[in-house]
């Protein structure tokens, strides 16, 4: 019975250990996943391929592009992704300033910085630089997705052109009165 015992504690012991530790911390290595998954949608978005740059986002991933509405799923990313990669002149670079994973691990952000430029209507190149920030998630699988996104400009914002203002005409109105008959 002692030799039970004995054994029975030593069990519930080791057990405790190993219940008590904390996971390992895969921080590092998470790092590096997910600069090499940002790396790889840089490539993509810069072949001007936005199947592949979509494969980084999760399946419910959000955009939230400037001046535009909030986009959620890969097909409504695709599309915001092929419009910009459309536009004649589109080329873009960014890089990653800073960068965070929760404690759990399974939460990341990214902030970055960008610079794009493409041509407008009128064939004229344009340029335009901001700030990016990204918030990726851990998968099932071990790997990490893109599942939010949001991007501005540094630019001030061009105010619209005004309308003329209508002159008010040389010729004077003259009021009509209207008299009653009484």
């Amino acid at each position: 019975m002692k030799r039970y015992g004995s054994a029975l504690i030593l069990s519930v012991a080791f057990c405790l250990s190993g219940c008590s530790r904390e996971p390992a911390d895969t921080r590092v290595a998470d790092e590096r996943a997910i600069r090499a998954t940002d790396a790889a949608m840089l490539t993509a978005a810069q072949a001007k391929d936005a199947d592949r740059v979509v494969a980084t986002y999760a399946s419910d991933a959000t955009l939230l592009p400037p001046n535009e509405p909030m986009v959620t799923g890969k097909d409504g990313i695709r599309a915001g992704w092929a419009r910009a990669m459309a536009i004649p002149g589109f080329d873009i670079n960014w890089q990653i300033l800073k960068f965070d994973i929760s404690r759990s691990g399974d939460l990341a952000y990214t902030t970055a910085t960008y610079v794009s430029a493409m041509q407008d209507a009128t064939g004229k190149a344009v340029s335009d630089n901001g700030k990016d920030i990204e918030v990726w998630k851990k998968q099932a699988d071990g790997s990490w997705k893109v599942e939010a996104d949001s991007f501005n400009s540094d630019l001030p914002v061009v105010a619209p052109a005004k309308a003329p203002v209508a002159k008010p005409s040389a010729k004077k109105h003259h009021s009509k009165r209207r008299h009653r008959a009484q």
